[in-house]
């Protein structure tokens, strides 16, 4: 059975906000579970990472939002853009940022080194 995954990013910062850190992340739609991450800045390289760790799944269908690397790296005959397909991976973000008080973007609670950032 083939997978319709959602594909997004989400900033946080180490230290300071000069220093950005990018989570990306690959969302099973029908678990609601991750199926891949990896971090690294907002690049195509980092978006072909993920990709080719959603190799070994079966993956029918991939939905993202509008970035640039997404629509020059998904294949297009997989690859659907829009935010009513990518809700979930959304909605999902907004539940880290909430819970997860490293993740804010305003707090006092911020990660100091990315060893310790990229365990949360």
């Amino acid at each position: 059975m083939a997978l319709i995954c959602e594909l997004d990013e989400q900033w946080s910062f180490v230290g300071s906000k000069a220093r950005q850190h990018w989570l990306w992340y690959a969302y099973n739609t029908k678990t609601g579970g991750v199926l891949a991450y990896t971090f690294g800045p907002r690049t195509d390289e980092t978006c072909r990472e993920l990709l080719a760790l959603l190799t070994s799944f079966n993956i029918g269908m991939i939905t993202s939002d509008d970035w640039g690397s997404y629509c020059r790296e998904v294949p297009k005959d997989k690859h659907l853009t829009g935010k009513i397909f990518t809700q979930r991976i959304e909605r999902n973000n907004l539940t880290l940022r909430t819970r997860i008080k490293r993740l804010a973007r305003k707090t006092i609670c911020f990660s100091r080194s990315v060893e310790i950032h990229e365990k949360v």
